[in-house]
């Protein structure tokens, strides 16, 4: 295949042509309006001429006198030199020479028709006589009662015309020629500077980058979402419209290019997108997803055009790492209890070795509790394998805290419990262990309301919620935590069990407990369960 012509010589020519094409055409118009106003201005000189003539006092006189042709010639002679025209030529009322350049032809009747004139109209046009083809003028000639005795004419060839717009052709040529120069001059420069603009690429590299960009945009599993200065959205992926729920609101990412960020965008995401600082890395909360979004400048060639937002979704790996530690804890806490329990199993066994049988009765009666991990009922009401599976993780952390984990008798927990439990109890759960510390109490109870939906209460005997902050805990962000401030990972439990709760038509509260600390209240409405972008395994993240 021919290789087509670089984009700058295309470019150039294009110009070039366009150019040239428009001086050619300004050359024409130029031409003719010159021509036109030579041919104009030779008019109202003949025409002016003719006029004075015919009212000079001694072409009245010469009228007057036998032979009128005498004095006539001599001074249409005078008048054609003064005026530099080609003739001068009066003639009588009969349409008959009293003057011309050629004294022959005084006396001959004129060559032209001049009836009109002798009838008292003027006439400027261009005739063809004994002279050739000129252009004349005709104005009657009156005596002093404005009776017409004649006429005069006064021309200049077609010739000479053409000859004085031929002297004021190589002016016109010049600019023209100027013209023709700056513009190709222009035409390169504005050629160098589109090339630099798209920096020296082809149409055709172009469109390949193009196409290459959007597909490792759309293509990349990490959404990408950048805006320029003015705060408009430029760059969209797909992975960006499903995390932060765009797809649902807009559409398309096509539809989102050039709107406002702020039109678009989650509140969090847009605070994380205008903060201060160059870079930020936080996590950000979107509807009931947990991303982990980083801000960047974007730059080119140093400086400044706009911001970029990409985010990931850590759902499932932070879930998925919670529920390993909590597995971890919990088989720590098992192999503990089985060391524990094989060391009085020993004991046992010398006492009734012993035959100190009373012992061995009074030893039984005294570990009959220690072998749970819950204080209380235990997990006699939960039936939910998820649920318990949670209680029992988290009870294992309590002990590792030093801490008691008491489930109420009244928790009744069936199966199919659903995500939505799962995820506030974990958060609420978290939330009370780190508030009570170490030799802290925390107690859990979960009941259905018959009508398909949850009622979860966590106490603790920690310091509790000031009251000033009992509604605002649950916005993104917020935290009582000592030295949080709102960033890695803080800030986040408690919005997302507000989100769970306001979707399932419920409402989560912050009080004071009987034991002293935080009471955290939720009441989830009758749902199915969590749709796919919420947080369900994210049963321990902290708030």
């Amino acid at each position: 295949m021919r290789r087509p012509m670089p984009l700058g010589p295309q470019l150039l020519a294009l110009q070039a042509l366009i150019v040239l094409s428009a001086v050619l055409v300004a050359g024409l118009a130029a031409a003719s309006i010159q021509r036109a106003q030579v041919r104009d201005d030779y008019s109202e000189r003949m025409l002016l001429v003719a006029t004075s003539a015919s009212k000079l006092p001694d072409v009245l006189e010469a009228y007057g006198q036998p032979r009128p042709s005498d004095d006539l010639q001599q001074l249409a002679e005078v008048l054609r030199q003064a005026s530099q025209v080609t003739f001068v030529v009066f003639l009588d009322a009969d349409g008959t020479r009293l003057s011309h350049p050629d004294p022959s032809l005084i006396g001959s009747a004129s060559s032209t028709d001049s009836a009109e004139v002798l009838r008292g109209e003027t006439f400027v046009g261009t005739q063809t006589g004994t002279l050739g083809e000129s252009l004349r003028a005709k104005v009657p000639v009156t005596d002093g009662s404005g009776r017409i005795i004649g006429a005069v004419s006064v021309g200049i060839l077609e010739s000479q015309l053409d000859r004085d717009f031929g002297e004021e052709v190589p002016w016109l040529l010049g600019w023209l020629g100027g013209a023709a120069v700056l513009g190709s001059v222009g035409s390169y420069l504005v050629t160098r500077l589109v090339r630099r603009r798209i920096m020296g690429l082809e149409p055709d590299e172009i469109a390949r980058l193009l196409q290459a960009r959007e597909a490792m945009l759309h293509g990349i599993r990490e959404g990408v979402l950048a805006v320029d200065e003015h705060g408009r959205v430029v760059l969209v992926n797909d992975e960006a419209c499903r995390l932060l729920d765009l797809d649902r609101a807009e559409g398309t990412d096509d539809a989102l290019t050039g709107r406002a960020a702020a039109e678009v965008l989650d509140p969090a995401a847009l605070d994380l997108l205008d903060a201060a600082d160059d870079a930020v890395d936080a996590p950000l909360l979107v509807g009931e997803r947990v991303l982990l979004a980083s801000r960047t400048p974007a730059l080119v060639q140093g400086r400044r055009v706009g911001r970029v937002l990409t985010v990931r979704d850590r759902t499932e790996l932070s879930g998925a790492v919670r529920e390993l530690d909590g597995q971890r804890s919990l088989t720590t806490t098992l192999r503990a209890q089985a060391h524990e329990f094989s060391n009085q199993l020993h004991v046992l066994r010398g006492l009734l070795e012993l035959g100190r049988t009373a012992d061995a009765a009074a030893l039984i009666d005294r570990l009959g509790g220690g072998g749970r991990l819950l204080s209380g009922a235990g997990l006699g009401g939960v039936h939910d394998a998820s649920v318990s599976a949670l209680l029992m993780a988290k009870a294992a952390l309590a002990r590792e805290r030093g801490a008691e984990l008491v489930v109420t008798p009244a928790t009744r927990v069936g199966e199919g419990a659903g995500d939505d439990v799962i995820t506030v109890l974990g958060n609420l759960v978290d939330n009370a262990l780190d508030a009570a510390g170490q030799g802290g109490r925390v107690r859990v109870d979960v009941r259905g309301d018959g009508r398909g939906g949850w009622v979860l209460a966590v106490d603790d005997d920690g310091p509790g919620v000031p009251v000033a902050l009992r509604e605002e805990v649950f916005r993104v962000g917020v935290t009582t935590k000592d030295g949080g401030d709102g960033r890695h990972g803080q800030g986040i439990g408690l919005a997302l069990v507000a989100r769970v709760a306001a979707r399932r038509g419920g409402s989560a509260v912050a009080t004071t407990s009987e034991l002293g600390g935080a009471r955290f209240e939720v009441v989830l409405g009758p749902g199915g369960p969590a749709p796919s972008s919420s947080s369900a395994q994210l049963a321990g993240a902290g708030a």
